[in-house]
């Protein structure tokens, strides 16, 4: 027990979890800009899976930097689909969300069998791995040197696009418009905001953004591709954006936690816990983080229902 404590109780765990949260983050904000507009993505596993394949296929051929840019753009033109497929053909957000994650799968399998022969991940020689950022002497602060020292340039995007992302909902009129249509629709469109620009905005960031997430998931250390190598990754953020309601402040919290799980997995099988028993700890939050919210928003509900029969009464 205390050599699995010790294996946990490090700077190290910290600067993991920091790495783990990241490609989270990245997605939830994505996810949280169309959850504000009321539009629940269950296409964010699809999107960070191509993502993640466009990153170390362009990457390995060219350069990380390249790759990275390569996964933005897989993850806009897949959301262009979903957008395309509820917006214009008015098809079920739900529906979409589980299209989307279907034909990422099918599609990322169908170029590994293409352009590598095989089925399950990309070859040895197809390697792209983000460079770490050093932070000179700042390193070697106690604590906090280690903690930050030597992350992807990605860490620190997902990092400054939470106050990003408070400022575009909460200090611009598109978030304004945004937040609008997301409370009332028909209000929105009285008031003469362009519905479907604003959603269709939403999602293709939201695209770009699982896109990036997808690229550091796979190459902040890997740098390989593995067939389905999100690993319901994407549900988990969809969890995250569902408890923290779209907002960038719970959005943060909730995703150091999932993160916060993800990485104790990693440090738990290192310390001999059962590597299967270790893995099940970020679904497990998951679930729990589900029944939170749930129970939230039926408290919520009974709440507007006792005001308005109290209105009603009056």
């Amino acid at each position: 027990m205390n050599e699995i404590l010790a294996q946990i109780l490090t700077v190290g765990t910290l600067a993991v979890i920091l790495a783990k949260t990241a490609p989270i983050l990245l997605a939830a904000l994505g996810g949280g800009l169309t959850q504000v507009g009321n539009i629940l993505n269950i296409g964010l596993e699809g999107l960070m899976l191509v993502g993640a394949f466009a990153g170390i296929a362009v990457g390995a051929v060219t350069t990380p930097f390249i790759g990275v840019i390569a996964a933005l753009g897989a993850g806009v033109l897949l959301a262009l689909i979903y957008a395309i497929a509820s917006l214009v053909f008015k098809a079920d957000y739900i529906v979409v969300g589980i299209g989307i994650n279907l034909l990422a799968i099918g599609v990322t399998v169908l170029l590994l069998t293409v352009f590598y022969g095989n089925a399950g991940v990309t070859p040895g020689d197809v390697k792209s791995v983000l460079p770490k950022i050093g932070l000179g002497p700042v390193g070697d602060i106690p604590v906090i040197g280690p903690l930050f020292d030597n992350h992807t340039i990605l860490v620190w995007v997902a990092l400054l696009l939470v106050p990003v992302y408070w400022f575009v909902l909460y200090r611009t009129r598109y978030g304004v418009h945004l937040r609008a249509v997301g409370e009332d629709e028909p209000a929105a469109v009285a008031a003469g905001i362009r519905v479907f620009k604003v959603k269709f905005i939403s999602i293709i960031v939201s695209g770009a953004l699982c896109g990036l997430a997808g690229a550091q998931l796979a190459m902040a250390s890997v740098g390989s591709f593995t067939a389905g190598m999100t690993s319901g990754r994407g549900f988990i953020v969809v969890a995250a954006v569902i408890f923290a309601a779209g907002k960038p402040v719970p959005t943060l919290i909730v995703c150091l936690i999932f993160g916060a799980a993800d990485g104790l997995a990693d440090r738990l099988a290192l310390g001999g816990v059962n590597s299967s028993l270790a893995l099940l700890t970020p679904y497990v939050i998951t679930i729990i983080a589900l029944v939170v919210a749930a129970l939230r928003v039926r408290a919520a509900v009974r709440a507007r229902t006792r005001r308005g029969l109290a209105q009603v009464t009056a």
